[in-house]
């Protein structure tokens, strides 16, 4: 009797606890070495860190030219890096950090990346929390909201 109901509190599949089978990215259809596969998280945070100070360069120059406040500053590296990252995500698949660290974004759905869906992966990530989420993978919340995965170049 405890067995059954174990099966059936415990939902669909196996009511035996385990760790999970094969490899990040398998339910995606990615490889698991190589080009395509999903990246590390240590690439990934090197990536965001490159765009980031890129972002604070281009901002610190509208602060030399006038353009920016020094009170306004902050923002202004927001603004830019999310503008910077979903222009160059739509057009090229990839930020200058993930270039850098040999990564791009990837749709897991064949849709491709659109101008849309890139704006919300950055909005998201600007949030932080919601890239702090991730699943079995190791995608973010933000990519799977947004159906794509950052893989290796």
């Amino acid at each position: 009797m405890a067995r059954t109901i174990s099966s059936w509190l415990s939902g669909p599949g196996s009511a035996e606890p385990g760790p999970p089978t094969g490899y990040p990215g398998e339910r995606l259809g990615l490889p698991e070495h190589g080009p395509g596969s999903l990246a590390p998280l240590g690439r990934r945070l090197l990536a965001l860190l490159a765009d980031w100070l890129l972002a604070y360069g281009l901002a610190g120059l509208g602060l030399a030219f006038g353009v920016v406040t020094p009170t306004g500053l902050p923002l202004a590296v927001l603004v830019v890096w999310l503008i910077l990252g979903a222009v160059s995500v739509r057009l090229f698949s990839f930020t200058p950090g993930q270039l850098v660290c040999g990564l791009q974004v990837a749709s897991v759905d064949q849709r491709g990346v659109g101008i849309g869906r890139a704006a919300v992966r950055g909005a998201l990530i600007a949030l932080v929390i919601p890239a702090l989420f991730v699943n079995a993978d190791g995608r973010g919340f933000q990519d799977q909201v947004t159906h794509t995965a950052v893989v290796r170049r």
